[in-house]
């Protein structure tokens, strides 16, 4: 769908040159700016991939006023999976540094969400909003009734982390019929300072905003973060039950699904 007023088209990637667009996205932002790799990075194409890109769908934000003949016409993305893709002996991302088996016999329709990111030039405008939008419809459309992925703080040093990591552990955790689990050996607790020693403002203040705004839409994080060394990141697997949404953002998707 084209975004109104602004250069934007936002849809699902349609081909391999939508695809590969958004892997050069996803190497400036997670390998350049972040210094994340791994086995799949191909650094002197400049693409970040894994197995798991043949599988997802791909929600990007395109820049209208770019030649995709360039390859650089994705400044936005968001790679989706849904769990009835999986088939009997797949797995989801996460489940390389989590027990997901609350969300796993619940028997409810899950939607693993990852490799979000926006093009540098990108940010603190619209973009993550088209985004949203997207999400909320590709939601609507499935049914989906549990969204959850990890979601990174820059670095690995988890004491560094203590202060925002605490407050998550301490206000945030996920019920228990939703609680996923860090796996070893990459877990690392996150209640690091007791919950009288935190001002929430300085904890909020070092929290990524990919993580603030899920929390804002009343979602919860699972017991315990993961250290990623490949990536250089610390992660927190976030959960959120559209059911237990608050009742505006409720509202905000019953009124995209009226629109439908």
């Amino acid at each position: 769908m084209r975004a109104e007023d602004t250069p934007y088209t936002l849809r699902l990637a349609s081909d391999a040159c939508d695809l590969r667009a958004a892997q050069r996205l996803r190497y400036r932002v997670f390998v350049q700016e972040l210094g994340a790799d791994g086995p799949m990075v191909d650094h002197a194409a400049g693409i970040e991939a894994d197995a798991f890109d043949a599988l997802t769908d791909h929600l990007i934000l395109i820049d209208n006023r770019v030649d995709p003949a360039s390859g650089d016409h994705v400044v936005g993305a968001y790679r989706l999976l849904p769990g009835d893709r999986l088939g009997p002996e797949g797995r989801f991302y996460s489940e390389t540094e989590y027990d997901l088996t609350p969300l796993r016999r619940s028997g409810r329709r899950l939607l693993e969400l990852g490799r979000s990111c926006v093009d540098a030039n990108h940010r603190g405008g619209t973009s993550m909003f088209h985004l949203w939008n997207g999400l909320a419809e590709y939601v609507l459309d499935r049914g989906i009734e549990v969204l959850f992925g990890v979601a990174s703080f820059h670095g690995t040093d988890v004491e560094a982390l203590a202060e925002p990591l605490s407050w998550l552990g301490h206000h945030h955790l996920a019920p228990p019929d939703m609680r996923v689990r860090a796996l070893p050996p990459g877990r690392a607790e996150m209640i690091r300072i007791p919950a009288d020693r935190l001002d929430r403002g300085s904890a909020m203040a070092a929290m990524p905003a990919l993580i603030k705004a899920y929390l804002r839409l009343g979602g919860f994080v699972g017991d315990g973060a993961w250290i990623d060394h490949e990536f250089n990141t610390t992660d927190v697997c976030l959960v959120m039950d559209t059911g237990r949404m608050s009742a505006r953002h409720r509202d905000f998707y019953i009124r995209k699904q009226g629109q439908a």
